[in-house]
């Protein structure tokens, strides 16, 4: 009988443990981005390309500003496009850890980056009532993109407990 309190209390203690833990994100609630995020083993790790805007001017002319439009609404078609790409795995944007933001200068503010813009659209996606996860996040101004016009490319890194 003794050989099988061993085994018991370590069938009991399996069950109570969850399969894998959820990210831990680390930074201050105010912040809009985190400071750190720790991605627990047994997780699995989605990794997303950079993904640039979709054209949302049809009569504009192509590999120009207005055929993509201002910052912000590439910021939120780059987004919704890496919604649908998380969503054909079964993530979502409170899934995403980490994301790398490329932002080319726009020519209307003098050619500096429009981090505001940017802004308003990541915080139509994290940080929100809906969805109140944030993400470890760097932004950083480039020379250009893959095409003309374009001045928002975004990476994201996500992660769910394997099955």
């Amino acid at each position: 009988m003794r050989k099988f309190i061993l085994p018991a209390a370590l069938l009991a203690l399996a069950a109570a443990t969850p399969a894998a833990a959820q990210v831990k994100r680390i930074g201050a609630p105010t912040s809009p981005i985190l400071q750190a995020a720790v991605v627990p083993a047994g997780t699995d790790i989605m990794y997303v390309s950079g993904i640039t805007p979709p054209p949302v001017n049809a009569g504009a002319p192509a590999g120009t500003a207005p055929e993509f439009g201002d910052t912000k609404t590439q910021t939120i078609g780059v987004l919704k496009r890496i919604e649908a790409i998380l969503a054909a795995e079964g993530l979502t944007h409170g899934d995403v850890f980490m994301m790398r933001v490329l932002l080319v200068g726009d020519p209307s503010k003098g050619g500096k980056m429009d981090f505001a813009g940017m802004m308003e659209g990541y915080n139509q996606f994290y940080g929100t009532a809906a969805q109140p996860n944030k993400t470890a996040r760097i932004t950083s101004q480039v020379a250009a993109l893959v095409a003309p016009g374009m001045m928002v490319e975004i990476e994201v890194q996500a992660a769910k407990p394997k099955k």
